[in-house]
This record gives structure tokens, C-alpha cells and sequence, in this order.
């Protein structure tokens, strides 16, 4: 093998994006929401009327998937869609107050996630933890590029 396991930083990453996820589908479950339905709806409480391609690159998923998660939150009543006045074709989103409800019960919960991993490290250590990741993700982009 080329390189050995403890040498292998992706495993590492991959460890805590898997902690990350568990517990972030842990803490919002109450809410009735899946960690992809979580992010939709908190970016478009951020974006309102985001397209369903925008709000895929938002929350880092394939636009085919974002389909299957907004087709669902759409059947749940969480929020709505409408032709954009201008485009047609393309499907505004919207929150609905049974969304933002659910967002709110979520996101109250999943902080929790978040502030806890923040504790583990000073300001200083949070940014640099940052600028590092950013690093991390900047080599895979480029070796993926010349593979």
C-alpha cells in the first residue's frame, strides 16, 4: 500500500464529518427533519426563492437529490414552490410557517452541535481550524482536477 492508515488525514475528516452528521440527525429527529432537509430549509430561510440548483450548490448536494429533498419537504407542507415570474421553467422556493416552525425546533437543537464543537477550540483555534479545512479542500479540488 502506498501510504499507511495513521498517515491518511481523509479518514480523520471523514470521522468527524460522520460525528458531525450523527449527531446534527440526532439533535434535529424531534423536529421531524433529515440533516438534508435541515439544510434546505436553513438556507432558504437565508435565500428566499432560491431555485432548486442554487439551493443544491448551497447545501453541497447534486441538483437530483435536492429534487427528491424538496419534493418532500413540498409534501410535508414545509414549503412551497412557484414558477419565477421571469423564468418560467425554473421553481422558486419558499418556506411555509409550518417550515420556519420546523426549522426553528431544529436549528434550537442543532446549535447545541455546533456550540459544542466551537467550545473544544479558542477563537484563534477556530480560525486557524477554518483556514486549514479550507487548505484541505483546496488540495482534494486540485489532485481532483489532474486525476
Amino acid at each position: 500500500m502506498g501510504m499507511p492508515a495513521e498517515e491518511r488525514l481523509g479518514l480523520d475528516i471523514k470521522r468527524a464529518e460522520q460525528a458531525l452528521i450523527a449527531a446534527k440527525q440526532a439533535a434535529i429527529r424531534p423536529a421531524g427533519l433529515t440533516v438534508p432537509q435541515y439544510a434546505a430549509l436553513f438556507a432558504l430561510a437565508g435565500s428566499p426563492g432560491i431555485s432548486g440548483a442554487a439551493l443544491a450548490r448551497a447545501c453541497l448536494v447534486t441538483p437530483q437529490a435536492m429534487t427528491v429533498v424538496l419534493k418532500n419537504l413540498e409534501e410535508q407542507g414545509l414549503i412551497t414552490r412557484s414558477p419565477h415570474p421571469w423564468h418560467r421553467k425554473v421553481l422558486e422556493a419558499r418556506l411555509t410557517e409550518a417550515g420556519r416552525a420546523a426549522l426553528e425546533a431544529a436549528d434550537e437543537r442543532a446549535v447545541v452541535v455546533e456550540r459544542a464543537i466551537a467550545a473544544e477550540f479558542s477563537a484563534e483555534e477556530r480560525e486557524t481550524l477554518r483556514h486549514l479545512l479550507a487548505r484541505c479542500g483546496e488540495a482534494i479540488a486540485r489532485v481532483a482536477r489532474e486525476l
